[in-house]
């Protein structure tokens, strides 16, 4: 793996703290092909958001699916299969803009939910939520454990616009309630990421980002893997065919 880091180096990251950040996994040129493609989509359908302090899709890769195959190049599809091994397939998807005059954070959270086609009461999944026709629902934990999330930095990201601030190895405490951190034992860290690089991490990690200090440009995309079809009537609302 030429990425500066290995395989086995990698994977004992995100085994132990939760997260791992690789650089250099798309060159400027391919920044600029996904920043076109998102800049050519239609944003007048009900997953697009645009105000002054963000701009946001909700259910990106079917919103703009022009970034598919610019997102999944053989580098990141073969980096993907060598960590986590084969059979994940991403069921969620936003991007994020965080414009340089924008100065809002994020609390310290885990993401607990899943979004769905349809909702269907099922011992173990709840409580459900709805936004912009859009159900989401906590579901049982073990399916969040084998969930985990590439975070693609289109911007550098650091301590001085909002980079995402994680607690180490808080995912492997189940549920974890922000306001139980135990702030004697726990360490926070700064998740510093290149233009071109990604974070991985898996859902249940505590994370969240400050404001902005020096008003640049933060945009992310966010996606989320799984290998495990939902049970009964569920079905993955964002479920998604990475191209060969």
């Amino acid at each position: 793996m030429t990425v500066g880091k290995s395989v086995s180096e990698v994977r004992h990251e995100i085994t132990k703290e939760g997260f791992a950040v690789i650089n250099d996994i798309y060159t400027n040129a391919e920044i600029e092909g996904i920043l076109s493609a998102i800049e050519r989509a239609d944003t007048s359908g009900d997953t697009f958001r645009r105000s002054v302090h963000l701009f946001a899709i909700r259910q990106f890769l079917k919103g703009v699916p022009d970034t598919l195959p610019l997102i999944f190049t053989n580098k990141l599809k073969g980096l993907l299969n060598e960590i986590f091994g084969a059979g994940y397939f991403p069921v969620r998807s936003i991007y994020f803009d965080k414009p340089s005059g924008s100065n809002w954070f994020v609390a310290w959270h885990q993401d607990l939910t899943i979004s769905v086609k349809e909702k269907f009461d099922m011992q173990g999944f709840g409580p459900w939520t709805v936004k912009q026709g859009q159900f989401a629902v906590q579901p049982p934990v073990d399916l969040l454990e084998d969930i985990f999330t590439i975070r693609i930095h289109l911007d550098e990201a650091n301590e001085n616009n909002g980079a995402l601030k994680v607690i180490p190895n808080s995912h492997s405490k189940g549920i974890y309630r922000p306001e139980t951190i135990d702030r004697d034992n726990e360490r926070e860290v700064t998740c510093n990421v290149p233009k071109g690089g990604i974070m991985l991490m898996k859902p249940l990690l505590l994370h969240s980002s400050g404001r902005t200090v020096n008003e640049a440009r933060r945009r992310v995309i966010h996606i989320e893997f799984s290998r495990r079809e939902l049970p009964a009537n569920l079905q993955w609302s964002e479920k998604t065919e990475v191209p060969c």
